[in-house]
């Protein structure tokens, strides 16, 4: 690689490196307040299956609400099953109320025993219970009717004195007016990334929904159950997840929260690994921390939609030089719009590789999409490298200087062996192939052979007219019809091969449609004088 050529490389890694800056320009958000109202709450760890009865610690539950303890008022709970039961108890220890919850599902005998316990935790006198929530989006799964659902809340009412509700997106509530009567508040989720709305949107999405709750029951409180953004996912509609827009949404409603005297749980305090199988890769991306209780994003300084952007860009450039100075080392005759194109493409390619693996790295990786993912990364550098080696050739036919190939050999200019040209042909148009018949034999070499070898040609209106041809032609072309003849295009070079002339030296194969120059022989026989030339290709 020339300086030129180094200067070229680096100049557009410069550009590359600014494009990653201006994609990465930090969004100015409203801070996070220094507490907030609540969090959905889930202990569940990397290696807990809650579907599976396999649960968090005592001590992992009480880690977690130890983190969470200066930062919020009060956590919301889904089950009182396994450990979770003992949830209101630990969190009293660090000063955080509790909106007890109890899982209702399809299994009514389950169901039966979740409430019996949820009563039982209740009745234990825990005062930072402040909230009962009973079942949570079960209409909306349509796991329990609109009767069972309410005789549940009946039952609950007799029985525990806090105010309980049960929770559903905002349309159940709309949709089942007569459910309001059978509750203290309406427990409502409020998502709009499901319902495929733009994050820029979202905001004022969520206060719409909010005053159409309030004007269709105006004498109950309205408490927001879940609301939240992915970090990661599929797009849906107009939404789109990334940890940006999950950062940027968190931020702006906690403001208008705070201005609208809204009660709300943030969906959610941790990424929930176990979700995936229920609502695929978005399902375990919903959390403020993620699974190893890291924070996922800054509180109060501006957002980066990617914070490691500067390593990433600083990567490609590396790779991108790496990959050109290859690229470069067999492109001396190419001129600078030519050194242009595959620097370009180069960055692009290397920074399309780089992230694609940023990104999978991002997810939760099981053995599986671990696997998954090595080969999707080989796949990437595969098509990666077949169109770099393309775009080299549509380069070099593009915007060469100057063409490389060598001069012609300055051999025994009396060396002519004899060579036998051989035409591989199936059902190919008699007119075509008599034109390709017509260039050879127009060849300025007196020594060679033709072969047409016909193969499994049924017609006999297609290949008599080039037998009868190739006869007027002379002796040097030979025309063979075989039927059957197995081994497509190869079995009719090699039967080509088995009726050669002896005095071949060299064998040459065309298509059935190609139209040789003159000079074909007269240029590329010399090349055989080389002992290390076994084959030579041309145009």
């Amino acid at each position: 690689m020339n300086r030129l050529t180094l200067l070229l490389v680096l100049l557009i890694g410069g550009l590359s490196f600014l494009m990653w800056g201006l994609f990465n320009r930090p969004d100015q958000l409203p801070p996070w307040p220094r507490h907030i109202d609540g969090f959905a709450f889930n202990p569940m760890r990397m290696h807990n299956t809650p579907d599976l009865d396999n649960y968090p610690s005592l001590e992992e539950i009480d880690q977690d609400l130890a983190l969470l303890e200066d930062s919020v008022h009060s956590v919301r709970t889904y089950s009182v099953s396994g450990s979770l039961g003992e949830i209101p108890k630990l969190a009293s220890k660090h000063h955080l109320n509790v909106a007890l919850g109890a899982w209702i599902g399809a299994d009514l005998e389950r169901n039966n025993q979740e409430l019996k316990k949820l009563c039982t935790v209740y009745s234990g006198s825990i005062p930072n219970i402040v909230r009962v929530i009973v079942g949570n989006e079960s209409l909306l799964r349509r796991d329990v009717q609109l009767k069972t659902l309410i005789r549940y809340l009946d039952r609950m009412q007799r029985v525990i004195n806090a105010p309980i509700s049960t929770a559903e997106p905002w349309h159940i509530w709309l949709k089942n007016p007569e459910l309001a009567a059978h509750v203290d508040f309406l427990a409502v989720h409020i998502l709009p990334y499901w319902e495929g709305i733009g994050v820029e949107d979202a905001i004022a999405f969520a206060r719409q929904r909010m005053a159409a709750l309030k004007k269709a029951f105006p004498d109950k409180p309205i408490v927001i159950a879940e609301i939240g953004w992915p970090s990661r996912g599929p797009t849906r509609g107009a939404a789109k997840a990334s940890l940006a827009n999950q950062a940027g949404f968190l931020r702006q409603f906690l403001d208008v929260a705070q201005k609208e005297d809204y009660t709300y749980y943030i969906m959610e305090a941790f990424d929930q690994v176990w979700k995936r199988d229920i609502e695929g890769e978005v399902g375990t991306a919903w959390g403020v921390y993620n699974a190893k209780r890291e924070a996922k994003f800054p509180h109060t300084a501006p957002v980066v939609r990617i914070p490691e952007w500067p390593t990433l860009a600083g990567l490609c450039a590396a790779l991108a030089l790496i990959v050109a100075a290859f690229l470069f080392r067999d492109s001396q005759g190419l001129n600078y719009k030519g050194r242009g194109f595959l620097t370009i493409l180069t960055y692009l390619v290397v920074t399309i590789t780089v992230w694609i693996l940023y990104d999978y790295t991002q997810r939760y990786l099981t053995t599986g999409t671990l696997l998954v993912g090595i080969l999707m990364i080989l796949s990437a550098l595969g098509i990666g490298v077949v169109l770099l080696a393309e775009a080299h050739e549509w380069a070099e036919a593009l915007w060469l200087r100057s063409l490389r190939r060598p001069p012609k050999p300055a051999g025994d200019p009396g060396y002519q062996p004899m060579v036998s040209i051989h035409i591989p042909a199936y059902n190919e148009p008699p007119e075509m192939l008599k034109q390709t018949l017509d260039a050879i034999a127009a060849l300025d070499y007196p020594h060679f052979e033709v072969l047409v070898v016909d193969n499994n040609t049924c017609d006999p209106e297609i290949w008599k007219p080039v037998e009868d041809y190739c006869r007027n032609l002379g002796d040097r072309f030979k025309f063979f019809h075989v039927a059957p003849l197995s081994g497509f295009k190869a079995g009719a070079l090699n039967y080509a091969l088995q009726h050669t002339s002896a005095d071949a030296e060299i064998n040459a194969v065309i298509d059935s449609d190609y139209l040789v120059s003159p000079d074909w022989l007269k240029d590329l026989v010399p090349l055989f004088q080389n002992p290390k030339i076994a084959v030579v290709q041309a145009p």
